[in-house]
């Protein structure tokens, strides 16, 4: 029965390396080296694709997807690998897909390690994956994140032509409303249904059913109302409020869940004292405009929170390649500016998203929380993110001067 299950994954292994591929901009680095190769991100984001295709030129292959019912109940790991050897005959690199669905893999891969294999492995759980490779695999791996397509990932998975600068413009609304998962792109399926099925999945599959969850309908309730809010300013205690979570530690404990599974991350509100960081509220994203245009309760389509999630997981990819520590300011006044950027102990720029520059009003709210947070903050580098508005404007508030750069927000997604 395990053999046979290989088998059948051998074909679907083979029938996707047929299907068609968009180049992403990560990169597996290290490949011919001994280390253990991680790719980790959201379900469904491509990591097993994007391994196929980087591999693809070896012949000595081995596959495994662990993400199948078939091999659920897994006890025998030599049993495992007596299969992989019959169906590959003997290969030395493994591809190992979805580990974190195999009990202790982590001695597992250490043991393959040991053995001279080289080894891939791709993994849907943050938190899971990042604490065993601490523990059992430190100094004995290099990893990479995937995230759902990028702008520019999207622009190639959908166009075959040079486009102009207004063509782009108009696909980056088509981005921000049906978001960067790339089956439904590349294969053309009903996205919505598509998204929506996949949200589900991933509550059901790698929250309720992993961690035993009691209360189902507590989590399902949190997930729905936080798709709805996005890009807004949260307390644990407001949560409570939400359906069943009754307690502030649950509420805490299925956000970590949620995060965990990449479905929502948050931005702590930036301050040079720790305490404060963890004690202040935060702001929570979604980690795809796709999921919030196919499950959450909208009457109708919020552009600005669209702009603004986009440029928050956009930022959050850059941050995990460990480029900087992403946050965000607000001030007594309820002054805010989106994104704070700390580099090298030290707030190396500033950004704002405003969608509509045309309303005199926004502009001056937008601009004065960017000069408060400047000059707080000691940061001269100042960003606006617009809809189409681009300039650089010397601006100045009570006297405080400035600065700011104006990019309209396809271009600087492209940058």
């Amino acid at each position: 029965m395990l053999r046979d299950a290989l088998i059948l994954q051998k074909r679907e292994l083979q029938k996707r390396l047929a299907e068609r591929y968009v180049q992403r901009q990560a990169k597996l680095k290290q490949q011919n080296s001994d280390l253990v190769k991680v790719i980790i991100g959201p379900r469904r984001v491509g990591k097993s694709f994007f391994a196929i295709h980087q591999l693809s030129d070896f012949k000595d292959l081995g596959y495994v997807n662990f993400d199948d019912e078939k091999l659920a109940f897994l006890g025998d790991y030599d049993e495992l690998l007596a299969a992989v050897d019959s169906v590959y005959n003997h290969p030395k690199i493994l591809l190992l897909d979805e580990i974190q669905n195999l009990p202790k893999w982590e001695l597992f891969a250490n043991r393959l390690s040991r053995q001279g294999y080289s080894l891939f492995i791709t993994g849907s759980n943050a938190h899971l994956l990042s604490r065993e490779l601490a523990t059992h695999l430190t100094g004995r791996h290099t990893s990479v994140v995937l995230f759902p397509f990028s702008f520019s990932e999207f622009l190639k998975a959908t166009t075959s032509t040079e486009l102009t600068d207004n063509e782009k413009r108009q696909k980056l609304e088509e981005y921000l409303e049906q978001g960067g998962y790339p089956e439904p792109l590349v294969k053309n399926l009903d996205r919505k249904e598509y998204l929506s099925n996949l949200f589900d999945s991933i509550i059901y599959k790698d929250i309720l059913r992993r961690y035993k969850i009691r209360n189902p309908q507590g989590i399902v309730d949190l997930a729905q109302f936080l798709l709805s809010n996005t890009a807004k300013e949260f307390s644990y205690t407001s949560l409570t409020q939400v359906g069943q979570c009754k307690s502030v530690h649950t509420v805490q404990r299925y956000l970590g869940y949620l995060a965990e599974a990449y479905v929502f991350f948050t931005l702590s509100r930036f301050s040079y004292k720790m305490r404060e960081q963890v004690g202040e509220n935060k702001k929570l994203y979604c980690i795809d405009n796709g999921l919030i245009s196919a499950k959450a309760f909208q009457l109708s389509p919020d552009t600005g929170r669209r702009y603004e999630n986009a440029v928050a997981v956009h930022l959050k990819y850059l941050e995990s390649q460990g480029f900087f520590k992403l946050y965000y300011w607000h001030n007594v006044q309820n002054e805010e500016v989106d994104f704070v950027i700390y580099t090298n102990r030290a707030v190396s720029q500033l950004i704002q998203v405003c969608f509509d520059m045309s309303k005199q009003k926004v502009r001056e709210r937008e601009v004065r929380a960017l000069l408060k947070a400047s000059a707080e903050l000691k940061c001269k580098d100042l960003l606006v993110l617009t809809s189409d508005y681009e300039a650089v404007e010397d601006v100045e508030w009570f006297g405080i001067k400035g600065k700011i750069k104006f990019v309209p927000l396809w271009k600087w997604l492209l940058g």
